[in-house]
C-alpha cells in the first residue's frame, strides 16, 4: 500500500493504531515528490530535511500519547503565498524571491500546533493573479491527469500536489475562485469558507475584502477535519469573525432528504463545455435521487461579475502591492540614478507581466475622476450581486453550479487573450463578491478523461450544509477515488 495516496482520516486512524508512523508517512510524500514533481512542478521549495526530522519527534508524542489532533503527524503542503517562519514565503513572485518571513501566518501556527508535517511550498500564480499558474515568476505547474494542460489557478501548485500524491492535503488561497477551479481542474476537494471564517494574518494580501484561505483535499472528510484546524476567531486580523466555529465532521452525512438544492438559471449559458454541463446536471440528479428537492434559483445580476470582480480586486491590488518598492524587503533593482528610478526600476524588473496589468487597472480605476465612474460603481454592483444570494437563499439550503465553464484547458490555450483568461473563473468570482462558502467536488470525467468540478454554495457561516450535501453526492458515486496516473 501506497502510504502517499491515502487521505488524512486513513493516517490518522493507521497512526493512532500503530500500524505505520509519521516517518514512514512523510518519507514517502517526499519519495513521491522526487519521483514525479519533476513532471508535475507543484512546488517552490522542498522541505524534505525538517519534514523528516519533525516526523520523528511527531512519533515520539504519538507513543508518548501527546497526539492532540487528526492532522498529527501528516504531511500538508502550503501554498506560497502564506508566511512560514524561516522558510521561504515567495508569492511565485522575483519581488519576493528571497524574502524569509519572521513568523508563521496564523493559518500555520494553528496547523503547527496540531502538530503536522510541511512537506514544501507549492506554486501558483504570482501574488495570485491568475487561473492558471502560468503566471508563476518561476515555472508553470502541470495537470497530473495531462501534463499538457493547466491544473489551474491560482492554487495550482497545492491543487497538483495532491492530485499527483505529493502532500496528503493542502492549504490555498481563493480570492476569485482559486481553490475551487483548480480543485476542479485536479479532480480534487476544494473548499472557499465564509470570507472571515479563516483568519488572514500572514497571507500575503491580493484583495484584501475577497482573499480566503482553505483547504484541498482527496476527499470531504478531509475538508472537514482540516477546516476544523484552521478556522476561528483571530485578534491579528480585524476582518476575521467572531463567530463559534461548529465541528464541520459532523456535517458529515449521507441523507439529505429534504434539503432544497437552487440551480442558478443565469449559470448554465452559451460557451460552456457540453460534458462539463452533462456531468453537472447528472450530479444534481444523483442528490434528487438521495432525496433533495431541486429549484430553479435567479441571480440575475451574475453578468456583471466578471467586470465588478476585475476592477474591485485589481483597485485593491494596486493598493497592496505599493508596499513592494524596493526599499524595505524584496528585491531591489540595481544601478538606479535616484530614488524614483530605484522604484521604477524595482518593480519593473520584479512583478510580471500579469501583475503589472491588474495593478495598472486598479490605479486607472481609483485615480482622481475614475474613482466614481469605476471603483464605487463596483462596490455597488458588488451589494447587489450579494442581495441576489440572500434571497436564493430565503428559498433554497444549497445552490448547486459547474465550477468551471470548461475542463482544463492546455498551456498557452489563453495565454494571449487575457479576456478568455478571466473568464474561467465566471462562475467562481460571484461568491467572493457576496462573501459566502463554496466547495468544488469531483463529479465526472470528459471523453478525454480529464476531471469535471460541482461547485455547491452555502449562505454565509453555514459550510455544514455545503459539507453535508459534498459528502452525501461524494459517498453516493465514485469519482473521489479515481487518481491520476503519473
Amino acid at each position: 500500500m501506497e502510504l502517499y495516496k491515502l487521505t488524512i482520516h486513513d493516517l490518522h486512524e493507521m497512526l493512532a493504531k500503530g500500524e505505520t508512523t509519521s516517518k514512514a508517512v512523510t518519507e514517502a510524500v517526499i519519495n513521491r515528490i522526487k519521483a514525479v514533481d519533476n513532471k508535475v512542478k507543484a512546488y517552490i521549495t522542498v522541505n524534505a530535511d525538517a519534514a523528516i526530522d519533525r516526523a520523528e519527534h511527531a512519533d515520539k508524542d504519538i507513543k508518548a500519547g501527546k497526539a492532540n489532533s487528526p492532522v498529527f503527524g501528516v504531511p500538508i503542503a502550503i501554498k506560497d503565498n502564506m508566511c512560514t517562519d524561516g522558510i521561504k514565503t515567495t508569492c511565485a513572485s522575483k519581488i519576493l524571491g528571497n524574502f524569509i518571513p519572521p513568523y508563521d501566518a496564523t493559518v500555520v501556527a494553528k496547523l503547527k500546533q496540531a502538530g503536522y508535517i510541511m512537506p514544501g511550498k507549492t506554486n501558483m500564480d504570482e501574488f495570485a493573479m491568475g487561473s492558471s499558474t502560468e503566471n508563476s515568476g518561476f515555472f508553470v505547474t502541470k495537470n497530473p491527469w495531462d501534463l499538457e494542460r493547466i491544473p489551474g489557478g491560482s492554487s495550482g501548485g497545492s491543487a497538483a500536489a495532491v492530485a499527483a500524491g505529493e502532500c496528503i492535503a493542502a492549504l490555498g488561497s481563493d480570492t476569485g475562485g482559486s481553490i475551487r477551479q483548480p480543485a476542479a481542474c485536479c479532480g480534487v476537494v476544494g473548499l472557499k469558507p465564509t470570507y472571515g471564517r479563516v483568519s488572514r494574518y500572514g497571507l500575503v494580501a491580493f484583495a484584501s475584502s475577497l482573499d480566503q484561505i482553505g483547504p484541498l483535499t482527496k476527499d470531504v472528510t478531509d475538508t472537514a477535519i482540516l477546516l476544523n484546524v484552521i478556522a476561528g476567531h483571530d485578534p491579528k486580523d480585524s476582518t476575521s469573525a467572531d463567530i463559534a466555529v461548529p465541528d464541520f465532521t459532523k456535517a458529515l452525512k449521507k441523507d439529505v432528504k429534504g434539503m432544497k438544492v437552487g440551480i442558478p438559471k443565469e449559470y448554465f449559458i452559451e460557451g460552456m463545455d457540453p460534458e462539463v454541463e452533462k456531468a453537472v446536471r447528472d450530479a444534481v440528479k444523483t442528490l434528487e435521487g438521495l432525496g433533495a428537492k431541486v429549484m430553479e434559483v435567479s441571480l440575475p445580476h451574475t453578468g456583471y461579475a466578471v467586470a465588478t470582480y476585475y476592477i474591485l480586486a485589481t483597485s485593491e491590488a494596486s493598493s497592496n502591492l505599493a508596499r513592494y518598492d524596493g526599499v524595505k524587503y524584496g528585491f531591489r533593482a540595481q544601478g538606479a540614478k535616484d530614488l524614483l528610478d530605484m522604484y521604477v526600476k524595482s518593480r519593473s524588473q520584479g512583478f510580471g507581466p500579469e501583475v503589472k496589468r491588474r495593478i495598472m487597472l486598479g490605479t486607472y480605476a481609483l485615480s482622481a475622476g475614475y474613482y466614481e465612474a469605476y471603483y464605487k460603481k463596483g462596490q455597488q454592483v458588488r451589494t447587489l450581486i450579494k442581495r441576489d444570494f440572500d434571497e436564493a437563499f430565503k428559498q433554497v439550503d444549497v445552490i448547486a453550479t459547474p465550477t468551471a465553464p470548461t475542463a482544463a484547458f492546455k498551456i498557452g490555450e489563453k495565454s494571449a487573450d487575457p479576456l478568455q483568461m478571466y473568464l474561467s473563473d465566471i462562475f467562481t468570482i460571484s461568491v467572493n463578491l457576496a462573501g459566502i462558502p463554496g466547495i468544488s467536488i469531483p463529479c465526472g470525467f470528459t471523453k478525454t478523461n480529464l476531471p469535471i468540478g460541482l461547485q455547491l454554495l452555502g449562505r454565509h457561516f453555514h459550510e455544514e450544509s455545503i459539507i453535508h450535501a459534498a459528502f452525501a453526492y461524494e459517498q453516493a458515486t465514485e469519482w473521489h477515488k479515481k487518481r491520476a496516473k503519473l
